[in-house]
């Protein structure tokens, strides 16, 4: 005789995301973990296909790979909302092409990006005028620079560590990239500062980043996996993700 059993909505009783994470990146899993409440939240992974170096035409390359990843997440899990982890490739592609790759197998979730989120969390906060932070080579700094003026942002400052190696930019050190941030704003006004890319370490140091500079410092993960909480109705505060954080609802017109 079989044995009887019961089942229940699952382990996402909360909310169920999902994450396109690039191949090349070693770090955003495991920032997520501080941004990301465990609570009746569950996280699926899949893996996209990228280069090991970044430049427009690499990241454009994901258009294609985005609908393949996005394939490989469990497809009976009620997605609430599915993040692509790349900010660089979300500019290139386009938020909108970002989303039409993930909807070609989940299209009931809502999609977001590091783009789509920092220009929510700059609405949310009231920022217009930004020092913006790439480790990034100027082809690619420069389509970012330009998505953010063209939403409205004033760029004030910028800096970049020119660099186009993946496995480099996820080994910057995080006390690297506090003194980046401090040498960018030191003669600047500003409202607030965007560190860009998903392989920063920068969780360590965003609460110090903000106190030393004192205005609201986001960063590719951090909004990201803010934005994502939002959109699924998750209001819950999280110390370690700043001012940003402490934002619980979310203007879904920004």
């Amino acid at each position: 005789m079989p044995l009887a059993f019961e089942t229940d909505d699952g382990i996402g009783s909360r909310a169920t995301l999902g994450l396109i994470v690039l191949k090349t990146d070693e770090t955003i899993e495991h920032e997520f973990r501080t941004f990301v409440p465990d609570d009746g939240i569950v996280l699926y992974h899949s893996r996209v296909q990228s280069a090991a170096d970044v430049t427009p035409e690499t990241l454009a390359q994901m258009r294609e790979d985005i609908p393949r990843a996005t394939a490989m997440l469990p497809e009976t899990a009620p997605f609430d909302v599915i993040g692509y982890g790349c900010t660089s490739g979300a500019t290139v592609i386009g938020p909108d092409g970002v989303a039409a790759g993930v909807r070609q197998s989940f299209p009931g979730a809502r999609v977001t990006e590091p783009l789509s989120a920092a220009r929510a969390a700059f609405a949310a906060l009231g920022i217009r005028r930004i020092a913006l932070l790439s480790p990034y080579v100027e082809s690619v700094s420069r389509a970012l620079r330009q998505a953010f003026e063209a939403s409205g942002t004033e760029i004030a400052a910028f800096a970049s560590f020119d660099e186009g190696r993946e496995s480099v930019v996820a080994r910057m050190t995080p006390t690297s990239l506090l003194a980046a941030i401090e040498q960018t704003v030191a003669d600047v006004a500003v409202d607030g500062v965007f560190m860009s890319c998903t392989n920063l370490r920068m969780a360590p140091v965003l609460a110090e980043a903000e106190r030393r500079v004192g205005v609201p410092v986001l960063a590719s993960n951090q909004v990201l996996a803010w934005h994502m909480l939002r959109l699924a109705g998750i209001a819950d505060a999280v110390p370690e993700g700043g001012r940003l954080f402490a934002v619980s609802g979310l203007d879904l017109a920004a």
